[in-house]
């Protein structure tokens, strides 16, 4: 989910507060138990592979979120299902190459099989595809 596409500063969202309790304060803790909808009030980079949120929370407290720490809310305060847009790959040469499965090789006659350097190989190479 891009996150900033779907949301803009002053919507409201919902923390989930298992998946980020580990981090917080007692003080923030407290007030997401109070209410665990918060106001966006900023975006930020997290850590180069995605985008954060700050929220104003019920306490007036500021607090940034990995954007799936929370879930989006739609106008009426409703939650808006997450949706899992996984690329499939209709690619048939890399659904064969997926396929192939390879077996770690302990005799040294098995080692020195071309056939069985070959499937190796490939299957090293497969995720470069």
């Amino acid at each position: 989910m891009s996150i900033l596409n779907k949301t803009k500063i002053g919507n409201s969202v919902q923390v989930n507060l298992a998946l980020s309790k580990d981090r917080l304060t007692k003080e923030i803790i407290d007030a997401i138990n109070v209410s665990s909808v918060g106001k966006i009030s900023d975006f930020r980079i997290t850590d180069g592979k995605g985008i954060g949120v700050v929220l104003e929370l019920s306490n007036g407290k500021e607090q940034w979120f990995f954007e799936d720490e929370i879930d989006l809310l739609d106008e009426n305060g409703n939650l808006i299902k997450k949706i899992d847009h996984k690329k499939e790959n209709n690619n048939f040469l890399l659904n064969f190459l997926n396929e192939i499965k390879y077996e770690n090789k302990n005799k040294p006659g098995e080692l020195f099989n071309p056939i069985n350097f070959f499937l190796w190989l490939i299957v090293s190479f497969k995720d470069i595809f």
